[in-house]
Order: structure tokens, then sequence, then C-alpha cells
């Protein structure tokens, strides 16, 4: 499992663990039955607080990514594939909604925005973040 932190990015330290975690899982770089590091070994590698990684693997079991197996660890959880997408579905249009809120109160139009939505797909694919 591969976690890039971005220290001076304004998304929170779990946020940005819990995002890349997420994405592995769905798009199959971890796949079902994976075991994760320890809580433990997770905050070592990463160097941040044990809180911290609890919190991530918490919010990753109740989303249904993960499943915790008393004594063993935490597990990549077998995929129901329609509720993710589901809940990524509705993260997205939530994050789309706010964007377009914004753009439209600092006066762009339908492709001021359409071109906006592009360059950022662009600049993610390039980054190599999807």
């Amino acid at each position: 499992m591969k976690i890039l932190l971005k220290n001076r990015s304004d998304v929170p330290i779990y946020s940005q663990v819990e995002e890349q975690i997420r994405s592995q899982i769905l798009s199959g770089e971890l796949p079902e039955g994976t075991q994760l590091p320890s809580i433990r070994q997770l905050a070592r590698d990463l160097k941040i607080s044990v809180v911290t990684t609890t919190r991530i693997y918490n919010d990753l079991t109740e989303e249904g990514f993960l499943q915790s197996v008393a004594g063993k660890g935490c597990f990549v959880a077998p995929r129901d594939n329609d509720l993710l997408r589901e809940r990524m579905l509705s993260e997205m249009e939530s994050g789309l909604e706010q964007a377009v809120r914004c753009g439209v109160k600092c006066g762009m139009d339908d492709q001021a925005l359409h071109d906006a939505l592009q360059t950022m797909i662009d600049g993610l694919r390039e980054e190599g973040s999807i």
C-alpha cells in the first residue's frame, strides 16, 4: 500500500490517507482480502498519530471498505460494488454542487465551468491521481 502525504495541503492528513486507501480499493490495487498494516504500524510508517490511523480505519470500516477481524487486523472488505458506487457518486455530486455554486458566485458561465472541470481532470491525470 502506497500513501503519499502532502503536508502543505489544505486537506487534513486523515482525509488524504482515507482517500488514497479508498481509491486503491476501488481501483483493485488493494484487492478483497488484502490485510492492511496494523494501526500502529501505519502510524509509524506515515509518522502520524495512532489516533489518526484509528479514525481512518474506523471511517473506512463504517463505509464498507474494510473489515476488522478481532486479533488479526483490518482487511479489504468484499466489494458490494453497487453500494460503493452509490457512496462515491453521492460524494462526487456533493463536491460538484459546491464547486458549481462557487463558480457561479464568481461569475463563471456554463462553458467556463466546463473548462475548469476539464482542466481539473487533466491535471489529476497528469499527476497520476486518476
